[in-house]
Formats: C-alpha cells, sequence, structure tokens
C-alpha cells in the first residue's frame, strides 16, 4: 500500500475533460489518489500532480520528474508522448528512449513507478489512423518495461472499450468524466486495490455503446481550427499554467 503518490504528465493526467463546476480539473489521477485514500483509512495518503495540459514528453522529463522525486514519493504515475504523437513529426525512437530513460531514474531512486499508455481518441480524430498507428508502435516499442521489478504498466491505449464516445469530452481528444473514472479503475485493479461502487464504471461499461462519432463543421471550427493555430504559431494549451497540487498534501476522503 502506498502512503505518497505524485502524477507527471501532460493533459491526460492533469485531468482536461473532468470539469468541475468551479472551473478546475479532476482526473483519473485524483480519483487513484481518492481510492489510495478510502483503502488505506484511517492512514493518510498524500498526493500531488505536477502535470500540465500541452506538454510533450521533453517537458515532461525536463520540468516535472525532478521536481516529483524532490516529493520523495513512494509511487509516481508517469504519462507521456501523447503530443508528440499528434504533431506533423515524430521522432519515435527518440521519444521512446527518453521515456526509458525517465523510467529507470525513478527507479533508481527506489520509488515505484505506475507507468500508463494514455487512452486511445483516434477513432474520432481527423488522420485518426496515422496517430493510432503511431501509438502502438510506441506502446510496444515501451511494453518491456512492464517486466521491471517496481514497474506497474496500466495499458489504457489497448483498453477498447476506452474508445467508446460515451468516454470523450466534446473536443473529442479528451477523456470526459466517465473516461478518466475508467482509466481510474484500471490503474486501481493493476494495484490490486478497489474500485468505489459509486463511480459507476462497471455500469457504464455494461451500457450499450455510444452513437458512431462525426465531425462536422462546427467541430472543426471549435476544436480543430484553433488547435491546429496554435501549433501554427508556437503556442501551447498549457503556456502560463502551473501545477494544479504541487506539493503533497492529505486526500480529502470525502472528494
Amino acid at each position: 500500500m502506498f502512503s505518497s503518490y505524485v502524477a507527471i504528465g501532460d493533459s491526460f493526467t492533469e485531468g482536461v475533460g473532468d470539469e468541475l463546476p468551479d472551473g478546475s480539473v479532476r482526473g483519473w489521477a485524483d480519483f487513484v489518489a481518492l481510492g489510495m485514500a478510502r483503502a488505506a483509512a484511517p492512514e493518510p495518503v498524500r498526493y500531488a500532480n505536477l502535470a500540465i495540459r500541452g506538454r510533450k514528453l521533453g517537458p515532461i522529463i525536463d520540468e516535472q520528474l525532478e521536481a516529483a522525486i524532490a516529493l520523495g514519493p513512494e509511487v509516481i504515475s508517469f504519462n507521456g508522448g501523447g503530443n508528440d504523437m499528434l504533431r506533423p513529426r515524430m521522432p519515435e525512437e527518440l521519444v521512446a528512449a527518453r521515456f526509458r530513460q525517465a523510467v529507470q531514474r525513478i527507479r533508481d531512486e527506489g520509488i515505484h513507478v505506475l507507468m500508463l499508455s494514455g487512452a486511445n481518441p483516434t477513432d474520432h480524430l481527423p488522420l485518426g489512423r496515422v496517430f493510432d498507428a503511431r501509438g502502438v508502435r510506441l506502446t510496444r516499442a515501451l511494453y518491456d518495461l512492464a517486466s521491471l521489478p517496481g514497474v506497474t504498466f496500466v495499458d489504457n491505449f489497448a483498453d477498447r472499450g476506452l474508445r467508446d464516445i460515451r468516454y470523450w469530452s466534446p473536443d473529442k481528444l479528451h477523456l470526459n468524466s466517465l473516461g478518466h473514472a475508467r482509466v481510474a479503475s484500471n490503474v486501481l485493479t493493476a494495484l490490486g486495490l478497489p474500485v468505489p461502487e459509486e463511480w459507476g464504471v462497471a455500469e457504464v461499461a455494461a451500457a450499450p455503446p455510444g452513437p458512431r462519432s462525426r465531425n462536422t463543421a462546427v467541430y472543426y471550427r471549435e476544436y480543430v481550427l484553433p488547435w491546429i493555430g496554435r501549433r501554427l504559431t508556437g503556442r501551447s494549451s498549457g503556456d502560463g499554467r502551473s501545477a494544479k497540487r504541487p506539493a503533497l498534501e492529505p486526500v480529502a476522503l470525502d472528494a
């Protein structure tokens, strides 16, 4: 059982798509921290989340990895590469090599690595087949890390059910609250921890699949064109943002 947990990554780990009424985001890592805390009660579990949306793998490692290690947690969750995958060109070997180095850096500190692949949105995106092939190759290139001592690998990219449109937010790139809950369920199951029934993960999974996704002119105008605009101007959705939970703090059980 882990008593301290730090999450690093991009929008997937920050929780974009699972917006709360006050405008903040929650997401799967928050759910996992809550699951850990409920399983450990009455002993406290401390949690920090350093993830920032829009970050490619390099900045995640350069800006978040050492900061996470410095907090001295028992487990660090690590995901990255999704934003690299969506660029016109992806240096796959370099991305895989840096990912490996980061996992080894965490292990060298005696910290357990919770390694995740992101959920697969490519059924719903323009050029989805291209991005899907990249994601498959990257995941395969890192699969052997799952057998290393001190590593727990959760392959959300291979979760076929998670590709259903019911789990995705209107931009079709980020998970919604149901999707984040399902990822958290995958993680807690991999860690041997119970999944709270009130999250409704099993109930949603048992329901009929959602309708086939179609990309309308409104979708391109509201989501695709702004994304392209940021790429052309070198901007990121994470510019000027800081970590939502930069310090290890106790998880509230009533969250």
